[in-house]
């Protein structure tokens, strides 16, 4: 019965590990991808040797930290709220709530560029900002208000699905720790930080492990499709992977491209076993493994 997906596994996931040896060699289609000149490390200067390097690497881990630390956050109040609604209202109108934040997330991500921020049509520059005797922004130009606004996009992106996590964890606690309490005369938050919390930690443990295994990559259409693209904020909105894909279609240079997807692989890898051990520190129950 395990067969196929171990097949699966084995076709998709491993045997493409193969091509990692192109961040090693200097592509050649004539030559084939085997009989190309091997070059060591010659792929990895162009992303350590620029004088973006610095720039891409901290706007990668430092987008993606705030990322981890917000959505946990949003998404757990989220499932707790929604929860709250499963216990007290009918099923039908619960289960509509529970949507409730995939809709909003593709509402964001589909509108929220253009449509609010927009110099000539957008809602904040043509309805919200006159009410407050404020001029008009031109946001496509202005570094500055990126990063809250990556931050907004982002949380709302993922919330959703996170929500969903959490409150199938939820829904599996035992009921009878929230009557037992009751009895005791605990209130709603003493419920929430002494039952809630930490009996859904474990699925929030590897939740942020498995974000973390992902520090190193970036959510290309997060970076590159909602600021469209804007020269005047790659400053604040330039990551590794849309420096590499910049690189990529300038050069052509599949090597770099390759080099950059091991980089990011081989320091997601250790930052989840470093995570691990110290989770296994802590509390070992919680660990992944």
């Amino acid at each position: 019965m395990a067969l196929p997906g171990v097949l699966y596994l084995l076709l998709n996931n491993y045997l493409p590990m193969a091509g990692t040896t192109i961040a090693f060699k200097n592509l050649n289609f004539t030559k084939g991808f085997w009989k190309s000149d091997w070059v060591g490390f010659e792929n990895f200067k162009y992303l350590f040797q620029t004088s973006d390097a610095f720039v891409i690497t901290r706007n990668t881990l430092a987008y993606n930290a705030v990322f981890i630390v917000v959505t946990l956050v949003v998404s757990v109040a989220l499932a707790i709220a929604l929860n709250e609604v499963r216990r007290k209202v009918l099923k039908k109108f619960y289960q509509s709530a529970v949507l409730l934040p995939y809709f909003l997330s593709a509402v964001v991500v589909a509108y929220l560029v253009f449509s609010l921020l927009s110099a000539q049509y957008g809602l904040l520059n043509k309805s919200i900002l006159p009410l407050f005797g404020k001029d008009m922004i031109l946001w496509y130009n202005e570094p500055k208000y990126w990063p809250y606004i990556l931050v907004l996009v982002n949380t709302w992106k993922s919330a959703g699905y996170f929500c969903i996590v959490y409150i199938a964890a939820i829904v599996g606690i035992d009921s009878e720790y929230y009557e037992a309490s009751l009895i005791d005369g605990a209130s709603k938050w003493q419920q929430i930080r002494s039952i809630t919390l930490p009996l859904i930690t474990p699925v929030m443990t590897t939740m942020v492990l498995l974000q973390i295994g992902r520090i190193f990559y970036s959510d290309f259409g997060l970076f590159f499709q909602v600021p469209m693209n804007s020269g005047t904020l790659y400053p604040v909105t330039n990551v590794i992977d849309t420096y590499v894909y910049r690189g990529l279609l300038q050069m052509g240079d599949l090597g770099m491209s390759s080099a950059a997807g091991l980089y990011q692989s081989a320091v997601g890898f250790v930052l989840v076993m470093l995570s691990n051990l110290v989770v296994r520190k802590v509390n070992r129950e919680q660990a992944l493994f």
